[in-house]
């Protein structure tokens, strides 16, 4: 099989060409995206460049310090971004999200790589990175999803919730339904995924092996793998999130604090 076709210069401009083409549509159509679209393309182009400059020197260092550090500034990231969607009057919520998506993310990771993978370093670049990148973005959406559909659930029914516990309920039961259906809400996007994969579109990781001439069963068998690590990670973030939000939505008097 042919290798990999590399892009040159050239060829990063001609595929600029196809954001001047978006801009140029938003422009005629007056869909006011022109400043967006050309913001993205700007920060795409540089933030990939750098990626790709700061992976060449991790994977030249060959060191285990360097890949874990490197995750470990992609994880701090995930869990600010978080920290701002699920709400900032959550006291905590930055340590509960990095600790929540640094667990799941690591056991798997753990799992895959010395039971499934099984390099010859456990700490290899090529395998650590990739899959640990995967894991921690999709770990994000499942925290975001799950905390911040947790938070307003508590704060539509507040009421409900307070008549349940002036007539006994403790905290946990009243608020058993509400975290099941945040948990459940964080799940339905990666399971609808599961059902159709390889149906409806070929996934991203699978095309990106195809691309590097890969051949086509190994490439899918990696992404089965991918997507049960995916499934398994986002569901206990989901239950250590919704878990550490559920402590703090009470006082020591069993009273619904003010979110």
């Amino acid at each position: 099989m042919q290798e990999l076709i590399k892009l040159n210069l050239l060829d990063l401009v001609l595929a600029v060409g196809l954001m001047v083409i978006s801009i140029s549509l938003s422009a005629v159509e007056n869909l006011g995206l022109e400043l967006n679209l050309a913001l993205a393309t700007g920060r795409t182009i540089l933030q990939l460049i750098v990626l790709g400059y700061v992976l060449e020197f991790i994977f030249a260092l060959d060191n285990v310090w360097a890949v874990l550090g490197l995750l470990a500034i992609m994880l701090t990231i995930t869990a600010i971004v978080a920290q701002n969607w699920i709400g900032k009057k959550i006291p905590r919520v930055f340590p509960l999200v990095w600790r929540s998506i640094f667990f799941s993310t690591t056991v798997i990771l753990l799992y895959t790589e010395f039971l499934i993978i099984q390099p010859d370093r456990w700490y290899e670049a090529r395998y650590l990175i990739p899959l640990g990148s995967i894991l921690v973005g999709n770990a994000l959406n499942s925290a975001v999803v799950s905390g911040e559909r947790l938070v307003s659930t508590v704060k539509q029914f507040s009421g409900e919730i307070e008549t349940h516990l002036s007539l006994g309920a403790t905290p946990q039961q009243v608020v058993k339904g509400y975290r099941r259906d945040a948990i459940r809400s964080a799940l339905t996007p990666v399971l609808n995924q599961m059902l159709l994969i390889g149906i409806v579109s070929i996934p991203s990781f699978t095309n990106g092996q195809l691309l590097a001439g890969t051949k086509p069963l190994d490439a899918v068998s990696y992404e089965i793998l991918i997507m049960f690590m995916i499934v398994t990670t986002n569901l206990i973030t989901a239950l250590l999130v919704t878990q550490g939000i559920c402590q703090q939505l009470f006082n020591s008097l069993l009273q619904l604090n003010d979110i």
